[in-house]
């Protein structure tokens, strides 16, 4: 097996619990080389020989270095994955992609002309939960699907001191719990015809937006997408209406909290649901049956990665596809700004 050499830019809860530990679940990887300020000898342990960086410059100048991981706050990812790009090594970058379409398409036009790999980390399509619903649209039992909601909420009363809830480019929970809903719903239904949005502030002291509600009109279906930070009893996941019956789902993937309790894919477990939080299916007779949810599997990204690269197999996450998650992002700020429904063009 060919192994390829990945260096990870950003050492913070992305990098550490959701990159570097998937990264190392594939056998035709080795991660080579972090650039952090916040690695420390704890990373030694558990990345033997690996090499630290205080800044990006020495991996990217790196000629080793086949992969390049860009995990670090949203307003980074265009300059270090063009950075990454020009400098000859395959780029993976996490969500939200960029802050700008027109940054995305050129990072897609660079790698394009460069011959490079170029994918954007949306992991949650490989959710247990999503995985389920998405087996059950496309084999037709639901019927055509009308009304889509999905729901990201959490009951997170505090403020937290970090980049991502302070007053600045690509903060807020629409960058960041948004991509994710967004990501998903254009995986089921493609572009929508137009985005309606509001978003709002809920806690006390919160400097960015940490709700909203997105409505995506898909022509036949209308899609809502919410989030909020101050949801106590959180509703259904999932709940799908199609012409042949109902999917109510209610919980949220293991994985996430898994891998910050230092689980590994391929431990006992890992990927399962919580039996009572299994989906429920309601026939257009009315019978009700439960649905084992599909174990969730982040690892599937980066085994999808390895294999465009050795391979030349098609990226597991299209990067056009992320620029549109980001189009849709502006259509829905620019919505909320001006109190209106815009086209999605």
């Amino acid at each position: 097996m060919q192994r390829y050499a990945v260096g990870l830019i950003g050492y913070g809860l992305g990098g550490s619990v959701f990159h570097a530990p998937m990264i190392a679940a594939v056998p035709g990887f080795r991660l080579a080389r972090i650039a952090s300020r916040r690695a420390g000898p704890d990373v030694l342990q558990a990345y033997p020989g690996v090499g630290l960086d205080d800044t990006p410059q020495a991996l990217l100048d790196d000629p080793a270095i086949d992969l390049v991981v860009v995990c670090t706050p949203n307003a980074s990812h265009f300059e270090l994955a063009r950075a990454a790009l020009q400098a000859g090594k395959h780029v993976v970058v996490d969500k939200p992609f960029v802050l700008s379409s027109a940054e995305g398409d050129e990072l897609v036009a660079l790698a394009r002309a460069a011959g490079l790999r170029l994918s954007v980390y949306q992991n949650r399509r490989w959710d247990g939960d999503f995985l389920t619903l998405r087996r059950s649209v496309e084999s037709g039992e639901l019927g055509a699907v009308h009304t889509y909601r999905a729901h990201f909420d959490r009951y997170a009363p505090q403020v937290k001191d970090r980049w991502k809830e302070r007053a600045q480019p690509g903060a807020g929970v629409l960058w960041d719990l948004g991509s994710h809903l967004i990501d998903q719903a254009l995986q089921l239904f493609g572009k929508p015809c137009s985005v309606t949005a509001h978003l709002s502030i809920q806690r006390e002291g919160a400097e960015v937006e940490d709700a909203f509600e997105l409505l995506l009109d898909h022509g036949g279906c209308r899609t809502v997408l919410h989030a909020g930070a101050l949801v106590r009893a959180p509703g259904p996941r999932y709940e799908v209406h199609g012409t042949l019956g109902s999917f109510v789902k209610y919980g949220i993937d293991s994985q996430e909290d898994a891998l910050k309790q230092g689980k590994r894919p391929g431990d006992a477990g890992w990927g399962h649901d919580d039996p009572a939080s299994y989906a429920a299916i309601t026939g257009a007779d009315g019978t009700r049956r439960v649905v084992e949810t599909v174990p969730g599997a982040y690892e599937s990204f980066y085994r999808g990665v390895y294999h465009a690269i050795a391979d030349g197999a098609e990226v597991p996450v299209k990067a056009q596809d992320a620029v549109d998650v980001i189009r849709v992002i502006e259509l829905a700020l620019r919505s909320h700004r001006e109190r209106r429904t815009i086209d999605f063009a």
